[in-house]
């Protein structure tokens, strides 16, 4: 059986507040540890029935950059769950919020 791994790294300053996150993984095209600015895992329970996240950020990423993040991790949520379940309708309303909050990061600039 093929096994695959993702790692990450995270450096805390003294207040255990994100002052560098690093990722790699097997699949990865480029060996080695890549600096990011942010991350954002779910896992599913199937024991509770719910949602376990864990959502990191350094000190270094600037608050636009969070939300293009974040609008971006919905729009990906939205092509998984069509290529899983098939719900277009799902699919649909995720990427209209999408649109909608990309407009409003337009207009706070």
């Amino acid at each position: 059986m093929k096994s695959s791994e993702i790692n990450f790294k995270v450096e805390l300053d003294s207040s255990n507040v994100p002052e560098k996150i690093f990722w790699d993984a097997t699949e990865k095209p480029e060996p080695g540890m890549t600096e990011t600015k942010s991350i954002s895992i779910s896992l599913w329970d199937h024991v509770q029935k719910n949602t376990l996240r864990i959502d990191l950020w350094s000190k270094e990423m600037p608050v636009e950059e969070m939300r293009r993040f974040y609008i971006d991790c919905l729009g990906g949520l939205s092509q998984s769950i069509l290529s899983s379940t098939g719900d277009e309708y799902m699919a649909s309303e995720i990427n209209l919020l999408c649109e909608k909050l990309a407009k409003h990061v337009a207009n706070i600039k």
